[in-house]
């Protein structure tokens, strides 16, 4: 009689391919969901250097207007966000109307306030980051950002 020897296996199983594929899906998704954060991210970061870049443009442009801006020509509250605020009148009318309209084409629902303390300025812009927001904090959360910027004119 003769003997049959055990044939050495060879490839792989059905069940080896498929929970490679699992383990290979699962890996692939959480790259996906750390590119969404990242892009999110940038987002915001983007949102937030344009902010910096208009507060230091106002606060450049009452440094030039200084008599205007050391009385109170330079002072308002948030007015609602609004890109068709009419340029004309004094520098001071002027510089606030292009800077409010720069504000709301740069920025979701972009706005801003100024207020004055002596030679101390502060300069506040709020906007809309719900599309750079990562997680929400709670659900009153409205995703609404304000940036200050404190400067001396």
């Amino acid at each position: 009689m003769r003997a049959y020897r055990p044939v050495a296996q060879r490839g792989a199983t059905l069940i080896e391919v498929l929970i490679a594929i699992i383990v290979l899906a699962i890996g692939l998704l959480g790259l996906a969901l750390l590119q969404i954060t990242s892009v999110q991210s940038n987002h915001s970061a983007y949102y937030r250097s344009q902010v910096t870049i208009l507060a230091g443009d106002l606060a450049d442009r009452m440094r030039a207007n200084r008599t205007a801006a050391l009385g109170s020509a330079y002072e308002f509250d948030f007015p609602t966000s609004s890109s068709s605020n009419s340029v004309s009148g004094t520098q001071a009318q002027k510089d606030k109307a292009e800077w409010l309209n720069a504000l709301a084409l740069t920025l979701p629902e972009g706005t801003g306030k100024v207020e004055k303390t002596g030679a101390l300025v502060t300069i506040s812009v709020r906007w809309n980051d719900n599309r750079g927001r990562i997680k929400t904090v709670d659900s009153s959360d409205s995703g609404i950002e304000t940036f200050v910027y404190r400067t001396e004119i």
